[in-house]
């Protein structure tokens, strides 16, 4: 992976990717496993990108399927992995995703939903429209609508008996 690539394509997106791989794991090592599976898929999918979203999209999907297929496959590719490049405050968005307690409540909370609502609300938290979302996860506009709201109630009452 280029250095140029990186500084272009992943660091501006880095964002994107930490919320969803924190989301998605438990320990800082999961976490960096995630994110760099996540930017090597990146890499190696750049040709299949066809320029009908935006990149950003893109980075959602692409993200969330990473993290999905880790999660059920249990597996981390150890073998294909590849150094990234030195890019200093490569993580700035967010330094250490592990410390804030309230966050860590909320990620605690969101790692109770079942997988796509999992995604759903992270895209929504990233403020994304309902059409936004939609798009991203092959469902309707409508169907997100209503699914948000039943995520955003679930949500509520695991925080309000502060997750079990």
């Amino acid at each position: 992976m280029s250095k140029d690539f990186y500084t272009q394509f992943i660091l501006p997106y880095a964002g994107i990717i930490i919320k969803i791989c924190r989301a998605y794991t438990d320990t800082e090592e999961d976490f960096q496993d995630y994110y760099q599976e996540i930017c090597l898929q990146l890499w190696k999918g750049r040709d299949n990108f066809k320029g009908n979203s935006k990149w950003s999209t893109w980075v959602y999907r692409v993200s969330l399927n990473v993290c999905l297929s880790l999660l059920r496959t249990d597996k981390k590719v150890s073998k294909n992995s590849v150094e990234l490049p030195e890019v200093e405050g490569s993580l700035q968005p967010d330094a250490n995703p592990f410390t804030n307690e309230s966050l860590q409540l909320l990620y605690q909370a969101i790692k109770q939903l079942p997988d796509l609502d999992r995604a759903i609300i992270l895209l929504y938290l990233e403020e994304n429209s309902y059409r936004e979302i939609a798009e991203i996860m092959g469902l309707s506009a409508n169907n997100i609508g209503v699914k948000i709201t039943r995520i955003k109630k679930k949500l509520k009452e695991l925080l309000d008996g502060k997750i079990y």
